[in-house]
């Protein structure tokens, strides 16, 4: 990170521009160079927060980045050639930023895997571990090329989550908007006719009536509400409690259950496969599991197989203590390590959970879909009945 700074040097002030790791380590080097630092500052830091929101890098730069690597490497490039071409061809600057670190460490006789670890944000332990298996092994091309298959998939089922959930958001983000701009705006006009009348209003008009003039009064509280309820359900999730327990929930929820579990399975499984393959060891491999797994039941599961197979207790044996994981998942670890090929069955059996969370996505929005349709279809049907009993019966007293 490039800093500006400004410093005493005998009676003269100096200013220049210094190369670091952080701040700390600017005034450090400052010091060593016989000045008294006045001011140093890191001159992008006042356009930091404004062209954070335009670049960023993504899951998406990191996949291409490593596809881009594991066949350059594969072409016989070698790795410092690779990331001078990476260089010149990267459009996004946080991206860029992050090629020229890491080449910068590599140039400056660190391993691969050790400059990587600069930036954790973007690649975690199993990435990390992976890379440095590929090092000692000599193998990183093929590694990076595992490894850029496993990120794709990812990339492919995240698509295919949020391709699945879009229609259903914006149709109840919608229909929610909608109700509530009714409600506060435009029914409160029309109810308001029915004041001049004396007539006797139905539970249904009576009930509008209600949740409209609350609406007028506190319409801001409520939106207040809402937000407020969101930061706060959103830091109860940063804690462990919090988020053992709105996991519990999503594997009970119907519909959505069944592709929580599977998109953990297909992970967890693929994961797997490709550290043991990679000769990573099994208690390693179950460690960096435990990283990566996003559900807090599958993560607590997970460890408490770490500790059963660090006392001697086979893989397939471990996981049927725990209860949660599938017949058939227990069944194919267990021959995968009575014959010697774990890695190769967990990526099979990865393949077949990955087959089974397509077809859950597929049920999840064949089962949505309507069930939005009748909910929507109820909430419209209340509205125009609760509006238009009155006129009714108001017609019906002239006669």
């Amino acid at each position: 990170m490039l800093f500006s700074y400004k410093a005493l040097r005998g009676n003269k002030i100096v200013q220049g521009k210094i190369e670091a790791e952080s701040q700390r380590d600017a005034l450090a080097l400052i010091k060593n160079n016989g000045m008294f630092p006045i001011k140093i500052n890191n001159p992008d830091s006042s356009f930091s927060a404004l062209t954070s929101i335009f670049n960023r890098v993504s899951f998406n730069d990191i996949v291409d980045l490593t596809r881009q690597l594991a066949i350059m490497l594969n072409a016989g490039l070698t790795l410092i050639d690779s990331f001078d071409i990476l260089k010149k061809q990267t459009a996004n600057p946080a991206m860029l930023k992050i090629i020229e670190d890491v080449d910068k460490e590599i140039k400056g006789g660190k391993s691969f895997s050790l400059a990587l670890k600069k930036h954790p944000k973007y690649f975690p332990n199993l990435y990390i571990s992976l890379v440095k298996s590929g090092e000692a092994s000599g193998k990183l091309s093929d590694i990076l090329l595992k490894l850029a298959e496993n990120l794709e998939k990812q990339r492919e089922f995240r698509g295919k989550i949020k391709g699945a959930l879009i229609y259903p958001i914006v149709v109840i983000t919608g229909m929610f908007a909608v109700m509530f701009i009714m409600i506060t705006f435009v029914i409160p006009r029309l109810l308001g006719l029915y004041k001049d009348f004396n007539i006797d209003l139905p539970a249904s008009t009576q009930i509008l009536i209600a949740v409209s003039s609350f609406s007028v009064k506190f319409w801001p509280f409520i939106i207040g509400g809402i937000v407020g309820g969101l930061i706060m359900f959103q830091r109860y999730l940063k804690t462990k409690n919090g988020k053992l327990k709105y996991d519990k929930i999503l594997l009970k929820l119907p519909a959505f259950s069944n592709i929580i579990k599977m998109s953990v399975l297909v992970d967890s499984t693929r994961t797997l496969s490709i550290l043991i393959g990679s000769g990573i060891s099994i208690l390693e491999a179950l460690n960096i599991i435990i990283e990566t797994t996003d559900n807090m039941v599958y993560q607590q599961a997970f460890q408490n197989i770490y500790k059963q197979v660090e006392k001697g207790v086979a893989l397939g044996q471990s996981m049927i203590n725990e209860g949660i994981f599938p017949p058939i998942l227990v069944q194919m670890t267990t021959v995968g390590e009575q014959t010697g090929h774990l890695d190769d069955t967990l990526s099979r059996i990865s393949k077949y959970f990955e087959m089974e969370s397509e077809l859950a996505v597929k049920t999840m929005t064949t089962l949505i879909e309507p069930a939005i349709l009748v909910v929507l279809g109820l909430g419209v049907g209340f509205l125009v009945l609760a509006v238009i009993t009155p006129i009714y019966n108001l017609t019906s007293s002239f006669r």
